[in-house]
C-alpha cells in the first residue's frame, strides 16, 4: 500500500469534496471544542486539519489517507467519517485471541483473553488455526486452546490499558471515552440473518500498526507467566473486489463507481440503472443493506469500515419466538414473565415488515404472560428514524411524549448552498417532490407540514459556536406520524417494567429511542462491562438524521447547482463521506443539542468469567431486582 505515490490531483479532489460537503454537517463548529461532559473527548477542528493536510507532503498515498482518516476519526462522530474503499476494508486483520474486561469476585478488574476465544477462532478461521498453533513458543506449541480465559498482564510490554486507551483515541465512533474503550473488547450483535460475535478492536484491525502482538499472560489454573507472540492474519474485505496486480487493484477498488457520487433525478440517462445499484455507503452503514425503495425513509445510522457481522456467535441461544424477524428477535425467559427484545439495528430489509414484526412480537410476548421487558440494543448502530418513534409509541402508548411525535425536535444547517437548493425547489426545480430539501418532506415545530412553496430554512437561526458564526434552520418537528399502520390504543408495557441494556454502543436512531424512553418515560438503562472508574453512557452519537456525500450531491445535481462555486466536485476515488444532516435538540436542556448532553447509565453491570455471550439471559433477575 505504501508503494503508490501521492497524486496531487486526487489529493486536492478529496480535500475539496470534504471541505464543501462539511458545509452541510451540523456539528462542525461544535466539535472544535465540545461542551461538558465531552470537552476532553471531542476537540477536533476538522477544517483546520484539512488545511494542514493540504499543505503537507506525504511519502505515499496511503500515508496521506491515514492522516485524513484519523483526522475525521478524532471527531468521535460515527456519522461524520471519511472512508476510502481503496484502503479501508480492503483487508481485515484478525487475531485468535479476542479480549474481555472481567470483574473478579473481589471486585478487581482485569483484561482476559475471552473464555470462548478458541471456540470462536476454531469455528471462524479453521484454515489458520494450525498456523497460530505453530506460532506459539515451544512450551505452548499446539496449545492455543489453553490461552482462553488467561489473564493478560501486558500487551506489547505495557499495561493492557495502555493499548485500550490508545485504541480509544483512534476508534472515533462515540464521544464517550468509556464507550470507545469498550470497542477494544469482544461482544455480540444481532444481524439480519443470525447472531454474530463482535471480535473487538484488539483482535480485529483495519490498519494494524504491527504484524503481530506480544502478550504476557497467566493462564487459568497456572502460576506461570508466559510470553506469546501472535501474528495477525488478514481476510479479504466484503466490500473489496479481487485483483491480480497493482493496476487491477487500483482499477477495481480505488476509482469512483456508480453510487459513489450523486445523480440528477430528472436526467433519465443519468438515472439509468441506479435503482439496482448498492451504493458504497451501504457497505459501511451499521445496518442491513436496505432496498432502493426503502432508502426513501430517513435514517440515522453510524458508518464504520469494520463489518457489521463477520464472525459466528459460538453460543447456542434459546429458540426465538414465532414473530421474530431479521434483527428483531423475541424471547421469553424461564421465569415466564420476562420478555426480551434483542434488537440489533433499527433497520431491516423491509421497512413495513419490520414495523409489523415489532408490534406482533411484543404482542406475542404479552399473550405468553410477559409483564416485564428487556430491550437489548448492544452494538445497535441505528437505522430508520421512524422505527425508533414507532417502537417508543407502541411500548408506551398515546401521550404527549409520543404523539404527534415520539422523538426530538431538530434543525438542519442553513448554509448558502443549502438555501440555494431550497430556492431552486421553490422555483419548480423539484416537480416530483423527490428531494430531501423539498419543503413537503418536513414539518415545523408545531408538527404542521410546510407548504410546497415555503423556504423552510428561513428565517435562519444565527449562532456563534466556539467563535465561529453559523446558521441553522428554524426548529423542525418529526415526519413519522401518522404511521403506516395503526399503533395499539394502549401501551404494551409499563415503563417501570422496561429496562434497556447494552454495552453502551448504541448510536443514532438507537440513541433517539433510548434517550426519549429514559428521559421522557423514566425507563431504566443499564450498561454491562466497562471500566469501573470511567463513566458509562447508555448511548452516544445522537444526531437527528444522518446522510452522506452522494445523497447531498443528488440534491445539488437535481437542482442544477453542480457548477456553482460552493458545490463539491465528484469524488474521483471510491470514497464515502458521512455527515449529520439534522441535529436533535435536548430534552433536559431544549436550547442545546442532545448530542452534547449527559446519558449516564442507571446501572453498570460487571461482566464475570461465568457469563456467556450474550449475557441478557443471565442479567434478567439482576436487572429487574435492581429496578
Amino acid at each position: 500500500m505504501f508503494s503508490f505515490p501521492v497524486d496531487e490531483e486526487i489529493k486536492a479532489n478529496i480535500i475539496q469534496v470534504a471541505n464543501k460537503t462539511l458545509a452541510f454537517h451540523t456539528s462542525v463548529n461544535y466539535q472544535i471544542r465540545a461542551p461538558h461532559p465531552f470537552e476532553n473527548d471531542v476537540h477536533e477542528d476538522i477544517a483546520a486539519d484539512l488545511a494542514r493536510i493540504d499543505q503537507t507532503s506525504y511519502p505515499s498515498e496511503f500515508d496521506f489517507h491515514l492522516d485524513i482518516y484519523h483526522s475525521f476519526r478524532r471527531l468521535n462522530d460515527g456519522h461524520c467519517a471519511l472512508f476510502n474503499l481503496c484502503y479501508d476494508s480492503l483487508y481485515i486483520s484478525y487475531l485468535p485471541t479476542p479480549v474481555v474486561l472481567l470483574t473478579a469476585p473481589d471486585g478487581s478488574q482485569n483484561v482476559h483473553i475471552a473464555p470462548e476465544a478458541f471456540t470462536v477462532a476454531s469455528a471462524e478461521f479453521p484454515d489458520q488455526i494450525e498456523f497460530w498453533q505453530n506460532s506459539l513458543p515451544a512450551n505452548l506449541k499446539g496449545k492455543l486452546a489453553s490461552l482462553s480465559g488467561a489473564k493478560v498482564l501486558q500487551i506489547n510490554g505495557e499495561d493492557p490499558f495502555v493499548a485500550v486507551n490508545a485504541n480509544a483515541q483512534v476508534t472515533g465512533g462515540y464521544q464517550s471515552f468509556g464507550t470507545r474503550q469498550t470497542a477494544f473488547f469482544s461482544s455480540y450483535s444481532r444481524g439480519e440473518k443470525s447472531w454474530s460475535y463482535v471480535i473487538g478492536n484488539f483482535a480485529s484491525q483495519i490498519h494494524p500498526l504491527n504484524d503481530f502482538v506480544e502478550l504476557t499472560i497467566q493462564r487459568l489454573n497456572s502460576t506461570e507467566i508466559d510470553k506469546v507472540t501472535i501474528p495477525y492474519r488478514s481476510r479479504f474485505g466484503s466490500a473489496a473486489t479481487n485483483f491480480t496486480d497493482g493496476q487491477s487493484y487500483r482499477a477495481n477498488n480505488c476509482v469512483s463507481v456508480k453510487g459513489t457520487n450523486g445523480y440528477n433525478f430528472y436526467d433519465a440517462a443519468a438515472l439509468s440503472g441506479y435503482a439496482e445499484v448498492v451504493p458504497p455507503a451501504a457497505y459501511l452503514q451499521q445496518q442491513p443493506i436496505i432496498s432502493s425503495e426503502d432508502r426513501r425513509h430517513p435514517v440515522n445510522v453510524l458508518l464504520d469500515a469494520t463489518p457489521l457481522t463477520d464472525v459466528e456467535l459460538p453460543v447456542e441461544l434459546p429458540v426465538a419466538l414465532n414473530k421474530s424477524y431479521s434483527v428483531a428477535q423475541f424471547y421469553l425467559l424461564d421465569d415466564n414473565i420476562t420478555g426480551v427484545l434483542a434488537l440489533g439495528s433499527f433497520a431491516a430489509p423491509n421497512f413495513t415488515a419490520f414495523m409489523g414484526s415489532l408490534l406482533d412480537g411484543l404482542q406475542e410476548l404479552k399473550s405468553l404472560g410477559a409483564t416485564r421487558l428487556i430491550v437489548d440494543v448492544t452494538n445497535n448502530g441505528g437505522g430508520y428514524i421512524c422505527i425508533a418513534h414507532w417502537l417508543h409509541r407502541i411500548l408506551i402508548g398515546p401521550k404527549k411524549t409520543t404523539e404527534p411525535q415520539a422523538g426530538l425536535y431538530t434543525c438542519t444547517r442553513a448554509g448558502p448552498l443549502a438555501q440555494l437548493i431550497v430556492e431552486q425547489i421553490n422555483e419548480g426545480g423539484d416537480p416530483g417532490q423527490l428531494l430531501s430539501y423539498h419543503p413537503s418532506q418536513w414539518k415545523n415545530s408545531s408538527n404542521i407540514p410546510y407548504s410546497a412553496e415555503s423556504h423552510w430554512l428561513r428565517p435562519t437561526v444565527n449562532l456563534t459556536i466556539n467563535g465561529h458564526q453559523d446558521a441553522f434552520s428554524p426548529r423542525m418537528g418529526a415526519e413519522c406520524q401518522p404511521f403506516e399502520m395503526d399503533p395499539p390504543e394502549a401501551g404494551l408495557f409499563d415503563p417501570k417494567d422496561i429496562v434497556i441494556i447494552s454495552n453502551g454502543r448504541c448510536g443514532s436512531s438507537c440513541s433517539l429511542f433510548s434517550i426519549t424512553m429514559s428521559k421522557s418515560e423514566g425507563v431504566k438503562t443499564a450498561v454491562f462491562g466497562g471500566k469501573q472508574d470511567i463513566p458509562q453512557q447508555y448511548c452516544g452519537v445522537v444526531g437527528g438524521q444522518s446522510t452522506h456525500f452522494s445523497e447531498i450531491d443528488t440534491e445539488i445535481k437535481s437542482t442544477k447547482l453542480k457548477n456553482h462555486t460552493l458545490a463539491p466536485p465528484d469524488f474521483k476515488t471510491n470514497s464515502v463521506l458521512g455527515i449529520t444532516w439534522r441535529l436533535g435538540f435536548g430534552l433536559d436542556d431544549p436550547r442545546e443539542p442532545e448530542e452534547w448532553q449527559d446519558h449516564p447509565a442507571d446501572f453498570n453491570i460487571p461482566l464475570t468469567m461465568s457469563m456467556q455471550v450474550p449475557p441478557f439471559m443471565h442479567l434478567a433477575s439482576y436487572l429487574l431486582r435492581a429496578v
